[in-house]
């Protein structure tokens, strides 16, 4: 049988080939992370075009009216009084949902769900851009640090077209990986804000719509106690 010994030389030619096959899945993974936060940055750029300014008091005032609407048994023009108040395709839907359900039987769970779901496809198109926060800077290190090997092997044979070669792709994918890492990390801040406000605003409607005290210029009922949802609905 015979004896095998494993050097420490094998081990470093073994990390060192495996490294080197790195090199080009690493490069095209890094432009494949660059295209990725090009797209995101012109997807935020559509969608902050498409959002109008936010006001608190337009926003308590088509409440208070869609309020009075479903009060009134009329969700058409519930629906229409919160029309403006959407600020995106997903906010829109969810604002719907909420007029539908609202001071139904059962309906405040299910506007917690939809509440609940709002906030994870949030974070679910958030992750985008938060992996690439952490992938852009691994993926520039990577692609540093692999040509360096072949870059100071050609420094001590003497190539220096090979050493400037390794060197200009070393550092090129360090600005890249840096600037996915940058970009990446705004768009996530700037669409976290976003979306935690949208997410405010629709849980304020969805407790404005299932108050069950009675509107301004009702008479108040002995006691002080407010209007259950089947009470206040007829």
């Amino acid at each position: 049988m015979l004896a095998f010994a494993l050097s420490s030389h094998d081990i470093d030619e073994a990390i060192f080939h495996v490294a080197s096959a790195l090199q080009v899945p690493v490069l095209i993974l890094a432009l494949l992370a660059l295209a990725v936060v090009v797209v995101e940055l012109g997807s935020y750029v559509i969608e902050l075009r498409g959002r109008r300014r936010r006001r608190f008091s337009a926003l308590a005032t088509g409440a208070q009216a869609a309020r009075t609407a479903l009060l009134a048994g009329d969700r058409p023009a519930a629906e229409a009084a919160l029309a403006g108040a959407a600020r995106s395709r997903e906010m829109a839907a969810t604002l719907d949902f909420i007029v539908e359900h609202a001071r139904t039987d059962g309906g405040e769970h299910q506007i917690n769900k939809a509440l609940a779901d709002f906030d994870f496809d949030s974070q679910r198109r958030l992750g985008r851009t938060r992996i690439l926060v952490r992938a852009g800077p691994a993926l520039g290190l990577m692609g540093t640090l692999i040509p360096l090997s072949p870059a100071l092997t050609g420094l001590a044979k003497g190539n220096t077209n090979t050493l400037s070669t390794d060197l200009r792709v070393a550092f090129s994918v360090t600005v890249v990986g840096l600037l996915i890492g940058a970009v990446a990390f705004a768009l996530s801040l700037s669409r976290d804000r976003m979306y935690g406000q949208d997410l405010s605003d629709l849980e304020y409607v969805a407790a404005i719509l299932n108050d069950g005290r009675p509107l301004h210029g009702d008479p108040v009922r002995t006691g002080q106690t407010p209007l259950t949802m089947t009470e206040a609905a007829t």
